[in-house]
């Protein structure tokens, strides 16, 4: 997908091949017996400004003294390959909506507010065991057009990971018990099997109260 091409939220349902006979998801999984994670779509609000503060926490912004609006969360996992192992040094590119479900991306065109506190992207590297963690805010939830029967994204964070010796992998994560994950216009194109790969379970960690999203990550071989 061309970054620089204008897109919008209103020619979205274009942009993630909608149109009559197409999908939204990549080719089937290579070994469709494996628990490779699926593949989903970029979308169309992949970062394109320059930002210098791409760090593991999302909530706030290097010299800027507010914090990001919404519920803090931390996301975590491992990056594995087909037979369990850890893939050390992955690089992995997160991008999402701040809690009104704005974009900080040019061709965004919501009339929902930006966040002046939300950083909104990340790229985080997975240590020797093929573990990442990040702090951001649970993302709001949006229509695709201000149209009463739009398509609607539920809450959800986008991925993309890679390493050499494996197949780049862009996908997404959404949240275990969100009831809007049934009516997800990008959820509802992926084989209802591989569906729970994607949904992350919750806990909360004792040290600090915060939801930790569970999230692990299985690539395979290029």
């Amino acid at each position: 997908m061309n970054h620089q091409s204008k897109l919008t939220r209103r020619n979205l349902t274009k942009c993630l091949g909608l149109a009559a006979g197409s999908s939204l998801v990549a080719p089937a999984l290579a070994n469709s017996g494996s628990k490779l994670t699926p593949s989903q779509t970029e979308g169309p609000f992949y970062p394109v400004n320059k930002q210098d503060d791409l760090d593991a926490d999302l909530t706030r912004i290097s010299g800027v003294e507010g914090h990001a609006k919404g519920e803090v969360i931390l996301v975590q996992g491992q990056v594995l390959g087909l037979n369990k192992q850890p893939v050390a040094g992955a690089l992995v590119d997160v991008w999402q909506a701040n809690h009104d479900g704005k974009y900080i991306h040019p061709n965004d065109n919501s009339s929902a507010p930006l966040d002046p506190n939300f950083q909104g992207w990340a790229k985080v590297e997975t240590d020797s065991t093929g573990r990442y963690s990040f702090k951001t805010i649970r993302p709001g939830a949006y229509r695709i057009s201000p149209s009463a029967d739009a398509g609607i994204r539920c809450s959800h964070i986008h991925f993309k990971v890679s390493q050499a010796g494996f197949s780049e992998l862009t996908s997404q994560m959404y949240f275990a018990g969100d009831p809007l994950i049934k009516d997800d216009i990008v959820m509802a194109d992926t084989p209802e099997a591989e569906r729970e790969r994607l949904i992350a379970d919750a806990k909360t960690d004792g040290s600090n109260g915060l939801p930790v999203y569970s999230f692990d990550i299985f690539l395979d071989i290029a």
